[in-house]
């Protein structure tokens, strides 16, 4: 029946032995199979195949890309030599086919000669079988030939075809040559192919690294912007509250101010009254003894509240040392840089002077007082009587203002130490954040450390100011020795303050110190960690650069052993060459003996009695 167009379906391998297909069936399936692309072997073995079958055959080898197996045994393809060529084209441009089987084709010596320039274009074939033709000793010289060209071909086989051993012998050394060279090829590339993958395994890894530290450098970048922007919501926060504190210490200024013009008006007061005492002293003294007396236990009362009021002080004090001690504890696991610590030493030596300064202003200060005092009480032995009850009112008021301030006081500490602590936490982030970034982060943290130093110096001179209008409202109750107490004991706080201070920076140095001794190690282990990494890529390229070598030694070896055997090939060649000269001329010799010899037996033949009777016969 008819063979289909397209094959559909059709297996790997299709069988169509000895069938006596006709040349338009044969021409149908091998159209057909110019278009497919699942048969791999194709038999055709016994179908006597003529013109039109070795053209299509042609085409097909031409076209077709799958077929790595063809068996054409029994099919007299080489009686039509055009036909024939034909094939021979298409083997040539063919590049998938492995195996042939050219077997019993009546195959003469020009169609091995087609066929031998097929083999030298052809990259793929690996077997041909050209037993029980009639390719001879030309058809064998041009297979010879066509084989130093041809480095794919393993087998091939020749037996059944009038061609000498010399020829087969050397038809064999080339196969096998070329199944060395091929093994050798083979094996270098899979070296070569090993190599580039452990090549490509290594960059994987180098990516894979590379990545890692990137990520890792894009997650700090975002914790440091993180950081950045609390930080700044921070110092916005801190300045709405200072700009709240001096709107405080504005209002408390201006209520200094008013009391100052009440206590003028009242100073006003006390003239007038001693002028009045001074005309009514005549008057009143009958009444002196009983005033004074009663005067008597009334400092006795008030002596009794000072002290009462000295021991709410001392407490107050004693609680603020607690709270102090408390801060500095806070403060010591807070870290700082060494910059910083430098400038803070700086701060505090100004510090000092300034204390210094005050110290000196204060004892200035306290001998004026004294004096004042002194006058004071010459003024207020004569001004008791008529004062007494003022002096009890003005004391109340100026406690319960006493009392509001020291809460005041207290908050604004309060305050400072939270602000303290808020800043410290900044300053240990921004350490954090300049141990990663260093060259980034300095400017920002110097600018903001000066705000903070200045927003701490304004907070220092709004406490320091508090201070002074308590004292001036301390001096106006006349309390001079209260005064000169709080101020020795303010003196020795500041003091106890500077040596914690000092004790601070000290223990926050030597944090800083051992920070920086950590993160050397860490950087230490890493950079030795990385030089490893080199090292490893070193010996790696070293090894394959030694790979290399060896590839190149070896190619180089192969092509001189090449060569040598080409120059062996081409020796031999030439020694056949010459024992052809001398056969050829061995037969020219051996004919013109034979002729000789025809030419005499003729002669004699015709010069014999037998040679004339049968001529006349």
């Amino acid at each position: 029946g008819r063979v289909p167009r397209g094959l559909p379906g059709a297996g790997a391998e299709l069988v169509l032995r000895d069938r006596g297909l006709s040349e338009e069936d044969v021409k149908i399936l091998l159209h057909g199979l110019c278009s497919n692309t699942t048969v791999k072997s194709l038999d055709l073995k016994g179908n006597n195949l003529r013109t039109g079958g070795a053209e299509a055959l042609g085409k097909l080898l031409a076209k077709n890309k799958t077929i790595r197996s063809l068996t054409l045994e029994w099919n007299n393809l080489g009686v039509w030599e055009e036909s024939f060529s034909l094939f021979c084209q298409g083997l040539g441009a063919n590049s998938v086919l492995q195996r042939l089987d050219l077997r019993s084709n009546q195959i003469s010596h020009q169609g091995a000669g087609e066929l031998a320039l097929a083999l030298e274009q052809n990259s793929s074939l690996q077997e041909l079988d050209l037993r029980w033709n009639n390719i001879g000793l030309l058809g064998g010289r041009a297979l010879l030939n066509c084989l130093h060209s041809n480095k794919t071909l393993k087998r091939l086989k020749l037996a059944g075809n009038n061609v000498p051993s010399d020829i087969l012998k050397a038809v064999e050394q080339a196969m096998d040559h070329n199944q060395h060279c091929q093994a050798i090829l083979s094996e270098a590339q899979n070296r070569a192919d090993i190599l580039s993958k452990e090549v490509l395994s290594l960059k994987d890894e180098k990516t894979k690294q590379f990545l890692d530290l990137m990520d890792t450098i894009d997650k700090q970048r975002e914790e440091i912007a993180k950081g950045d922007r609390v930080a700044t919501a921070r110092v916005r926060q801190l300045q709405e509250a200072l700009d709240e504190q001096h709107s405080i210490m504005n209002s408390l200024k201006a209520k200094l101010q008013m009391t100052e013009a009440a206590l003028a008006l009242s100073e006003q007061k006390v003239h007038d009254l001693g002028e009045l005492l001074n005309a009514a002293k005549q008057d009143q003294t009958s009444m002196a003894e009983r005033h004074f007396m009663e005067l008597q236990q009334q400092k006795q009362e008030g002596i009794d509240r000072e002290g009462k009021l000295r021991r709410d002080l001392s407490a107050a004090s004693e609680k603020n040392l607690l709270l102090r001690n408390e801060v500095d504890e806070l403060e010591k696991k807070c870290k700082a840089q060494q910059d910083q610590l430098f400038q803070v030493k700086q701060d505090l030596t100004n510090t000092r002077a300034e204390l210094k300064l005050r110290a000196v202003q204060a004892e200035v200060e306290k001998k004026r007082f004294k004096k004042s005092l002194d006058d004071m009480e010459s003024l207020r032995v004569k001004e008791v009587d008529h004062m007494t009850q003022h002096m009890e009112t003005s004391q109340r008021s100026m406690q319960d203002r006493i009392q509001k301030l020291e809460g005041i006081r207290i908050a604004l500490e309060e305050e400072l130490s939270q602000v303290k602590a808020a800043t410290l936490a900044e300053r240990g982030r921004a350490e954090e954040e300049l141990i990663k970034v260093r060259n980034q982060a300095r400017l920002e943290e110097q600018q903001r450390l000066e705000q903070l130093e200045e927003k701490l110096r304004l907070m220092t001179e709004l406490w320091y100011e508090a201070q002074n209008c308590c004292l001036k409202q301390k001096q106006m109750v006349a309390e001079a020795q209260a005064k000169a107490t709080q101020l020795n004991l303010h003196t020795v706080g500041l003091q106890r303050r500077l040596e914690e201070l000092q004790q601070d920076m000290n223990s926050k140095e030597e944090e800083k110190v051992t920070e920086v001794n950590k993160v050397k190690v860490e950087l230490q282990e890493q950079i030795g960690h990385l030089q490893a990494e080199r090292t490893a890529q070193d010996g790696l390229r070293e090894k394959i650069a030694a790979l290399e070598r060896e590839m190149k030694a070896l190619s180089s070896n192969h092509r001189e052993a090449l060569l040598n055997k080409e120059s062996e090939i081409s020796m031999l060649l030439e020694k056949l060459r010459m024992r052809e000269a001398e056969i050829s001329r061995m037969r020219e010799v051996e004919a013109q003996r034979a002729s000789f010899l025809q030419n005499a037996i003729m002669a004699y033949v015709q010069g014999s009695p037998l040679g004339t009777h049968s001529s006349r016969k």
